[in-house]
């Protein structure tokens, strides 16, 4: 379900995209609940980025699960993802993304790093960010979007970039390689907020209304700790 971008007045290759979708943590600053659970308008925050990556014509998505798999798989079970699970979640967020880059097939160009927490994200957001990723400057690998300088998510790398990552030590992941190789990273400026939105705490949530007026609820349902 990819798509043709266009930009600059003239159309570009078509990029076969894929997303690694990062839903692994133990929501520890919500009291122990899974943030990705979250609904803003009675739908899931993790349920808007898939919707998000589907209408930006992503290719092919990975979820990586871990602590709250089986209450998180319920909710995009009728979604056509692939879904993995870290056993070991609390080794960090570089595990869950190498788990992820590893179960999408090889014949990525690119890979979209997305996360769950992020509750205002839609489709033109990341098609916004692939389209950075295609009219990148010459040799940069990794695209991060960046408001008032400030680096946001989700982010696009090159197949390279996944390769390095998979080849690397097990404490690699992207922004070890960006640290490692600055002059190929394009920090690409955006005044888009929602790149620098998302939720970790209640205090989070309380901001976000006082901000935007958007009201995150947990389900009606009770979500285990």
């Amino acid at each position: 379900m990819g798509c043709i971008l266009k930009g600059g007045g003239g159309l570009y290759s078509r990029l076969v995209v894929g997303a690694v979708l990062l839903a692994a943590g133990a929501g520890s600053r919500m009291g122990g609940r899974p943030k990705s659970l979250l609904e803003l308008g009675g739908v899931s925050l993790i349920r808007r980025q898939l919707i998000a990556l589907s209408g930006a014509g992503v290719d092919e998505v990975v979820v990586v699960l871990g602590h709250y798999a089986e209450q998180i798989e319920a909710v995009v079970q009728n979604f056509p993802v692939t879904l993995v699970r870290n056993l070991r979640p609390d080794d960090g967020q570089v595990s869950s993304l190498r788990l992820g880059l590893n179960a999408l097939s090889p014949k990525m160009d690119a890979v979209v790093v997305a996360l769950a927490d992020q509750p205002l994200i839609n489709a033109q957001d990341v098609n916004d960010v692939i389209g950075a990723y295609k009219k990148r400057p010459e040799g940069s690998e990794v695209v991060v979007p960046c408001v008032l300088g400030l680096p946001g998510n989700p982010v696009v790398f090159s197949a390279n970039v996944r390769s390095d990552i998979l080849s690397g030590d097990v404490r690699l992941g992207c922004k070890q390689w960006q640290a490692a190789h600055p002059e190929r990273v394009y920090n690409w400026e955006t005044g888009n907020q929602r790149y620098r939105t998302d939720v970790d705490s209640p205090d989070d949530i309380e901001a976000l209304a006082l901000r935007t007026g958007h009201r995150l609820k947990w389900p009606t349902a009770p979500v285990a700790a």
